[in-house]
């Protein structure tokens, strides 16, 4: 099996001093997609260039303290590929890609941290850039190889994926307009890009148990009012190998939860 996990930090300095180290190394996962690292080089260097036994590859936000993405890995790429070709969300470390591949295979891990539009119009703006110029590229690299991308996608696709759907239609992350991208992501026909949603294939009706993010406002964790962030978008023939998922709510690292998935196959 490859055990895949993803989790939004909010910082991994600050996950690091919640234990995030100690639990991987119970987990043991083969990669660890994180997503919103807050990091740069030189707080790597000497610390963090590898956590329970795993190697670390970085995609780091020029601003300070802001996004970036990782992956710690067991094995050893073939290639690491940062960032997607789009010089503003490269700019804040968005995309990491490891290669895998070997003659009779080429695999793709992605860790990407989608935009936020929450703060307002002008990050919802960018947002929907960022939307418009992915989706291509995600029809490319399928043409190209197998991939599974684990992120933070911040859309909530359906109503099941979030407590109060009624109430949030006109608040960023469920979006009319968001939610048809995801809709036409994940549609096989000829508009579409045919991803795969991992997590519903598994579980198509989980409605509470599926949140894996809670707003620090309120009492919105306690009470489980929550929002299914957190994706394994896989291309078909990935997905069809997945046999197991997990949501470690009770875990608080940071404000989002992390969701393993089991692939029956190696590297």
């Amino acid at each position: 099996m490859f055990k895949l996990t993803s989790l939004n930090l909010n910082g991994l300095r600050s996950a690091a001093t919640k234990g995030v180290a100690d639990w991987v190394e119970q987990l043991r996962p083969d990669c660890i997609c994180m997503q919103e690292i807050r990091v740069q080089a030189s707080d790597v260097e000497g610390r963090f260039e590898e956590m329970a036994g795993l190697r670390g590859h970085f995609h780091f936000a020029q601003k300070k303290g802001y996004a970036g993405t990782a992956i710690y890995t067991r094995h050893a790429p073939t290639d690491v590929i940062i960032g997607w070709g789009d010089a503003e969300f490269d700019a804040e470390g968005r995309y990491l890609e490891l290669r895998f591949d070997t003659p009779a295979r080429k695999l793709s891990v992605i860790s990407c941290y989608f935009p936020s539009g929450s703060s307002g119009e002008e990050r919802q703006a960018a947002k929907y850039r960022f939307l418009k110029g992915f989706f291509p590229h995600l029809i490319a690299l399928k043409r190209e190889r197998e991939f599974v991308l684990c992120g933070d996608i911040n859309i909530a696709h359906q109503q099941i994926d979030l407590k109060n759907w009624r109430g949030n239609q006109k608040n960023s992350g469920f979006l009319p307009d968001e939610r048809a991208w995801m809709t036409r992501l994940l549609d096989a026909g000829a508009e579409g890009a045919g991803l795969v949603d991992v997590y519903r294939l598994l579980k198509p009706d989980t409605t509470d148990e599926a949140y894996t993010w809670w707003s620090n406002r309120g009492q919105a964790y306690a009470k489980n009012v929550g929002w299914r962030l957190d994706y394994h978008l896989a291309t078909p023939a990935l997905a069809a190998l997945a046999r197991n998922e997990q949501i470690f709510k009770t875990l608080k690292f940071s404000d989002h939860a992390p969701i393993t998935i089991d692939y029956e196959f190696t590297i």
